[in-house]
């Protein structure tokens, strides 16, 4: 199979590129080592262009915290849930609830809940104007979290959908499943992105 029909038949006709109109830098950061850099540039674009509101994020997956407090800037409340103990994808696998705590004291509307995904959807019925799924790289674990986000997002951002075939699919899988528009971010490990634009709509 060449190059050009491998991206034909896996990539470009279920999923469109996203391409950003204006690129910032949040103004609060945290200066740590992420794979999540440079994305921080392209959240504001997609809550302008998709018309999103700025109310609640929720995230899976905070590790040490980077993505959260890009959030931060752009979102009143923004959830964090993660075992905060590495899976078997991450470098580190130690303990570091109690560190990130630590690390995101200074940002107040950032919540931290140490939690699996699993127990955390049972519950949790609200909605989100945006999520975040970020746990391990597999397509079971993604599919599930991802589904239950894109239930209750207007806009649901899966990372690394370059770097992990199984994201990818996932993502996709959950596009064909919920009917959202899929778009991808090829940069930074790839950034999958559905939108539920009915539901956007709706509250205009």
């Amino acid at each position: 199979m060449g190059l050009r029909t491998y991206f034909r038949e896996n990539f470009l006709l279920d999923i469109r590129p996203y391409k950003p109109k204006n690129l910032r830098t949040p103004a609060n950061m945290l200066d740590i080592v992420s794979a999540w850099k440079g994305l921080e540039q392209i959240i504001e674009d997609m809550i302008e262009q998709f018309g999103l509101s700025r109310d609640k994020c929720i995230e899976f997956g905070v590790e040490f915290g980077y993505s959260s407090v890009v959030f931060s800037n752009y979102f009143k409340s923004v959830t964090g849930i993660d075992t905060f103990e590495g899976d078997e994808h991450t470098v580190n696998k130690d303990e570091h609830f109690a560190e990130t705590k630590a690390r995101l004291a200074g940002y107040p509307n950032i919540r931290l809940v140490k939690s699996d995904y699993k127990d955390w959807i049972k519950t949790d019925n609200q909605r989100y104007n945006m999520a975040h799924v970020d746990i391990v790289h597999n397509y079971e674990e993604t599919y599930e979290c991802g589904l239950w986000a894109a239930r209750h997002s207007d806009c649901t951002i899966f990372h690394d959908t370059e770097s992990f075939p199984a994201v990818r699919q996932a993502v996709k899988d959950i596009a064909k499943s919920t009917g959202q528009e899929l778009y991808n971010y090829p940069l930074h490990y790839g950034l999958g992105i559905l939108v539920d634009k009915k539901s956007i709509s709706k509250k205009r």
